[in-house]
């Protein structure tokens, strides 16, 4: 044993360095955006259907109500992790999603973009298309992932990929009384804004399969 602390003593200063290294290139890489050139990565408008049945599931000791049926490509204009607010019981990170125009590098450009307190909210000093296409060819939304594998994928999603989601529109309804119900507009804005997703199937690329 006493051999033992002496090896590792004397190595102490390398150990925490290599910890520290690791630390670091795993925040770096899932930091790093990917950078895209300049057209529409993901055309299609998402998919809104009625759900296949509106028969409540239990997960994580709250009662998750299907509103809808979804499903949706989209580039991540930004991705931010939770841990510590109320939603983080069900929903582990959010991303700002961009279609149609608000998936092309040359319309992105004039944008910053940033996530806070499960908003989204973008910036422009001049604006390439108007307000309104904004509003409706971009969200934030919350990602409930259905499995661990969905929430890992969901929470290396990195700037500039292309995600293809399929699941479900939810309210979600806590024993405590809190609930969160998910928009089922692409124009709405303000408070109740935001996609609530039950996330059954995530695929996350660097490009979309269509270029």
């Amino acid at each position: 044993m006493d051999e033992w602390l002496d090896w590792f003593r004397e190595r102490r200063g390398t150990l925490v360095s290599v910890v520290v290294a690791g630390v670091l290139g795993i925040w770096w890489w899932e930091g790093r955006a990917v950078s895209q050139p300049a057209g529409v990565l993901a055309p299609g408008d998402p998919i809104q259907a009625a759900p296949d049945s509106q028969e409540p599931w239990s997960f994580r000791n709250h009662r998750i109500t299907p509103l809808a049926r979804f499903e949706i490509r989209a580039r991540v204009l930004s991705a931010e992790r939770y841990r510590f607010d109320r939603p983080a019981e069900l929903s582990p990170v959010d991303l700002a999603l961009g279609w149609g125009p608000m998936s092309d590098s040359q319309v992105l450009a004039a944008f910053s973009i940033e996530q806070r307190d499960r908003w989204y909210f973008w910036r422009a000093a001049r604006m390439p298309i108007a307000e309104r296409e904004v509003i409706s060819h971009s969200a934030n939304m919350h990602m409930i992932p259905a499995t661990e594998g969905i929430a890992r994928r969901l929470k290396a999603a990195r700037v500039g990929q292309v995600v293809h989601l399929e699941g479900q529109l939810v309210r979600a309804d806590g024993k405590d009384g809190w609930h969160w119900v998910s928009s089922l507009s692409r124009t709405d804005t303000g408070d109740g804004s935001c996609e609530v997703i039950w996330v059954e199937s995530a695929e996350v690329t660097d490009r979309s399969p269509d270029m």
